[in-house]
């Protein structure tokens, strides 16, 4: 695949858009975590225990570390939009991070100090979405790239 120079296919585009959008959307998430106002109780918030009870737009809990891991699923999906051949492993290598995100947030007791990340159940349904969304765009995406490089080995 021609990365850096030649002409980019449409699928190539299509990988780079899908996880520039995914970086982007991690990014602002991130951001807006550490807002006071779109975050409420921002007050309470900590760095990574179930006691904050800070929660973005009032509906999913945050905390600290749960906004830098939003902002490194930012930064991974930016990263990988200038790389056209990782986008469908780091898309559905997110996807399954959230997957193991969202069994841990099934599993663990909200009010326990095992939920050091935090979540509630609004996050777990959000997880859950962003599991399915993450890990079939990843397949997508590669599905493209695949029939691309066959269009063009067939050339």
């Amino acid at each position: 695949m021609t990365e850096t120079r030649g002409t980019v296919s449409d699928a190539e585009r299509f990988a780079r858009a899908a996880a520039a959008a995914v970086g982007a959307v991690f990014l602002l998430v991130g951001v807006l975590g550490f807002i006071p106002g779109v975050t409420t109780d921002y007050d309470t918030m900590t760095f990574a225990d179930h006691h904050s009870d800070a929660k973005l737009l009032g509906i999913f809990q945050v905390s600290v570390l749960h906004n830098i891991v939003h902002l490194l699923f930012g930064v991974a999906g930016l990263w990988a939009a200038s790389r056209t051949r990782l986008v469908p492993q780091v898309l559905i290598g997110s996807g399954l991070i959230y997957g193991v995100l969202t069994v841990y947030g099934v599993l663990v007791d909200h009010d326990s100090s095992a939920n050091f990340v935090p979540v509630n159940s609004a996050d777990n349904w959000l997880h859950l979405v962003l599991t399915v969304a993450l890990i079939g765009l990843g397949f997508v995406v590669k599905k493209r790239l695949d029939g691309d490089r066959a269009g063009r080995a067939a050339r």
